[in-house]
């Protein structure tokens, strides 16, 4: 049995909120691509750990953290959002 976290992020958009829900892999793909793209630090996401992966602290520290790194990408791009991060935000869903 493969057990994966799952992160829940709340996104607001004006009058419009909705939720995602993404695996910490799906984060390192975006990474990588926003990496290759458009020079993001690579270091910004934070890390992939391995051991106790799965406790409550860990999980709930990593998802602090993954809100601060989605929150210094928008910030990096206030006007419009690189394509691959509004796809991972599904704005193409909820904004016109």
């Amino acid at each position: 049995i493969l057990f994966f976290q799952v992160y829940i992020i709340q996104v607001s958009v004006g009058n419009h909120q909705w939720t995602v829900k993404h695996r910490y892999s799906d984060f390192h793909d975006l990474h990588e691509k926003l990496v290759s793209e458009k020079k993001i630090d690579k270091n910004l996401l934070p890390p992939k750990k391995i051991i106790g992966k799965n406790s409550k602290s860990l999980v709930e520290k990593r998802q602090k953290e993954l809100e601060i790194y989605l929150q210094t990408l928008l910030l990096k791009f206030p006007v419009t959002a690189p394509k691959v991060l509004s796809h991972f935000l599904h704005f193409h869903l909820y904004v016109s």
